[in-house]
């Protein structure tokens, strides 16, 4: 997948957990779940907005784009 998600990583060093920010961002915990996993197809703008809001970060902190031709040697290198 050429985007990559680290929000998990953004709720550690923030210290805040994902029951907290889905509550003041206004989604449910299965929602957020769904974009920690990156099991999602897009997110609204106004949701990034206020996740980036309560966590006190810019959207390419949570989100990284990786080309497909790097996703696939970082499988290969970890496959071998």
């Amino acid at each position: 997948m050429p985007i990559i998600l680290h929000l998990d990583m953004m709720l550690v060093r923030r210290k805040i957990k994902s029951n907290e920010l889905a509550r003041v961002v206004g989604i449910t915990e299965s929602n957020l779940s769904s974009i920690k996993s990156g099991k999602i197809k897009g997110i609204r703008f106004s949701t990034l907005e206020s996740i980036c809001q309560h966590l006190r970060c810019q959207p390419g902190d949570i989100l990284e784009y990786v080309s497909e031709d790097e996703d696939e040697n970082q499988r290969l290198s970890k496959a071998g």
